[in-house]
């Protein structure tokens, strides 16, 4: 089946046989007479997806024993306000911080302010000077050697890939090295999850949004170490309560049924396909042929630091802006989907989340090509 290669940022493309999969059994799953979305959350057929979707889960990641896998709702904007209220009052008044180097960690950090006394650890909020050339604001982001971590912390949060601006920590800290044992790291996740692996001695929590690397709409994804759970706050509701949830496998009340077997299917298609190490090859692959060909041309241009480049967001304007909508336009008609910048920052911005192949990314730079050399 020839189908558009698709650079969504999120929902994103779905691996093509976990589609084809998901309708030959959308009627009936398994012999079982009915479909996912008709069968009861506490059913035997459903218990089995959800301890699969989690066993694979914890297969894929490596995650220990200690940590509690969730299966929650709301999306990763929900966890802005779940995560304070569930962790900031570990040890007495509520406080955290944050480091800010985009968009997604500042509305993190905004919605957390209402919780308590949430400071920032660091922030690209202006612009920088970095080995004599200059960035833009959200353009670079401030290394682990520059945050400025509270040895009380309830929690330090950090946004490990920013899907706007297109940067990402190039690797999760070790926050005993900086001097904050007792901090545990919350990391959003969202969108490159499963595109590496994961250190969990340096982590208290991860989190993400299903819909970019890791199934549909609908699910997040909450691993959390369980010496973390318990300490919601009063004004939490039970059905966000870490703990509850936790205790209730997820069933607390009825999880999001289908977008869970979505999840699962991917999970089995990612094990199929070599697991976490074969799409952080293919990432590094992806994102390597466009920022190449970018950096050699006199057309395109990317705005961010060379060492938090994204390998999951690319964004890249023309220097000539004028061109943009005809960019647009003619990438479309060609099979090259969703390829517009985020409203906020214009531009182009192309997404190469585990379901876009590396002929998606090949497709894109054979195209910007043809174009460089008719309007260049």
């Amino acid at each position: 089946m020839n189908r558009p290669y698709n650079f969504s940022a999120g929902p994103s493309a779905l691996p093509l046989a976990v589609l084809q999969q998901a309708a030959a059994e959308m009627a009936d799953w398994h012999g079982a007479g009915l479909s996912v979305m008709e069968m009861s959350h506490r059913s035997k057929a459903f218990g089995r997806i959800r301890d699969e979707a989690e066993a694979d889960l914890r297969t894929l990641l490596a995650v220990p024993d200690d940590f509690a896998v969730l299966f929650m709702q709301g999306g990763a904007s929900a966890q802005n306000a779940l995560i304070p209220m569930n962790l900031a009052q570990r040890h007495g008044p509520a406080m955290a911080d944050y480091v800010v180097a985009g968009h997604w960690s500042r509305k993190s950090w905004n919605e957390a302010r209402r919780y308590g006394d949430m400071a920032l650890a660091a922030t690209a909020e202006a612009a920088a000077q970095i080995d004599g050339q200059a960035y833009e604001a959200w353009c670079w982001m401030p290394g682990p050697e520059q945050w400025r971590i509270r040895a009380d912390a309830a929690y330090l949060h950090v946004c490990a890939n920013e899907t706007i601006g297109g940067v990402e920590l190039p690797d999760l800290p070790d926050l005993a090295q900086l001097g904050c044992p007792d901090v545990p790291l919350v990391v959003d996740m969202s969108s490159n999850i499963l595109t590496r692996a994961i250190d969990f001695s340096r982590l208290g929590m991860v989190y993400a949004g299903a819909q970019k690397n890791a199934g549909s709409a609908g699910v997040t994804l909450v691993i959390i170490r369980r010496d973390l759970l318990g300490h919601a706050t009063g004004c939490c509701p039970s059905v966000f309560d870490f703990a509850q949830v936790a205790a209730a496998d997820s069933m607390f009340n009825t999880p999001p049924t289908y977008g869970i077997y979505i999840t699962g299917l991917v999970f089995k298609w990612l094990l199929e396909q070599g697991g976490v190490p074969a799409m952080d090859a293919a990432s590094s692959a992806k994102s390597q042929l466009l920022y190449s060909y970018i950096d050699q041309s006199a057309l395109y241009v990317n705005p961010i630091h060379p060492p938090v480049r994204s390998r999951m967001n690319i964004p890249f304007r023309l220097r000539d802006t004028a061109l943009e909508a005809l960019f647009l336009a003619e990438s479309e008609a060609a099979g090259l989907l969703a390829l517009k910048g985020h409203k906020s920052v214009g531009g182009m911005r192309a997404s190469l989340y585990n379901a876009t192949p590396l002929a998606g990314a090949q497709a894109l730079v054979a195209f910007m090509r043809d174009f460089e050399a008719r309007h260049g």
